[in-house]
């Protein structure tokens, strides 16, 4: 195990932000909240407003109003706008105005008196499953169950996108002990859910559920080798309950469209940059618009 006179690093007294770390995100990292600009958002004709990015967490939430629409819910029609996080389009005063964590995804309710804000990809998969009276189970038992896999969630995909994935796809360097500590927490992660899945045919129960609209784009996407480029250093397919899973949510129409919107990679015609009525993935995929000039 190395320590700090192998690395020839030894932690300072006070630590101080004075250089860039040379990894991905090192132009938009920074130790203080705020806007760093001022950049009004957009704002379309639905009573939603979603400001977001493809990430695991912005599919989370743009798959849950396609399976909303796809129930009849009017209500849930909505305007995906893009924000660049790459570019720092999250530190605009507009954005921060409704998550002052500079954070997508973000949602504004414009169909109430006062807009309400909801941030954090769990409490807007939440809030719509509250406000439409889907995808969340209304009897105690199983209500409790889909929330603690909702919140199992929210707490374990750190380990799995800023440890593991950081650390393998991102980082400037490869660190033998950071890829050891995280690879093994997210084979442990893969593992808990595989046992779930060999007895419940999804996380909740017999019924899907935002447990599983929260949970599919990190660890199905993880299982199908659409995140990291890392499905045989983690040999995911030996997680086979996994693999079923992941393989029949990934089947349903609302999901395929949720991992359009606001995606920003992949083949042109898997790309909706924004969204603003159902149509969009008919007419306005990147495929379909003309070349910039």
């Amino acid at each position: 195990m190395s320590n700090s006179s192998d690395t020839g690093y030894t932690p300072p007294k006070v630590w101080t932000w004075d250089k860039a770390n040379g990894g991905a995100f090192a132009n938009i990292n920074r130790p203080i909240a705020g806007p760093t600009h001022d950049q009004e958002l957009p704002v379309g004709r639905h009573p939603l407003q979603l400001y977001s990015l493809a990430t695991p967490n912005g599919v989370k939430v743009t798959v849950m109003l396609e399976e909303l629409l796809a129930l009849g819910h009017a209500g849930a029609e909505y305007d995906a706008w893009l924000i660049r996080i790459g570019q720092g389009e999250q530190f605009g005063s507009g954005f921060v105005a409704v998550n002052p964590n500079s954070k997508i995804p973000a949602l504004l309710d414009r169909s109430t008196p006062a807009p309400i804000r909801v941030f954090e990809s769990g409490a807007i998969l939440l809030y719509l499953a509250e406000k439409f009276g889907a995808f969340l189970p209304t009897e105690i038992g199983a209500r409790a169950e889909c929330l603690s896999w909702l919140f199992w969630q929210m707490a374990s995909a750190p380990y799995l996108g800023g440890g593991f994935g950081h650390f393998y796809a991102y980082a400037p360097t490869k660190i033998e002990y950071a890829l050891d500590r995280f690879a093994m927490e997210v084979k442990r992660q893969l593992d808990v859910l595989d046992r779930r899945l060999a007895e419940s045919e999804y996380l909740a129960g017999g019924d899907y559920t935002i447990a599983d609209i929260a949970v599919w784009p990190w660890y199905g996407g993880l299982a199908k080798g659409w995140i990291y480029g890392a499905a045989e250093f983690l040999q995911v397919q030996d997680y086979k309950n996994v693999q079923r899973w992941a393989d029949v949510i990934g089947a349903r129409p609302a999901v395929q469209r949720g991992r359009m919107v606001n995606r920003v990679s992949g083949e042109l015609s898997s790309q909706l940059h924004e969204r603003h009525d159902a149509s969009d993935f008919e007419t306005k995929t990147q495929d379909k618009q003309a070349p910039s000039s």
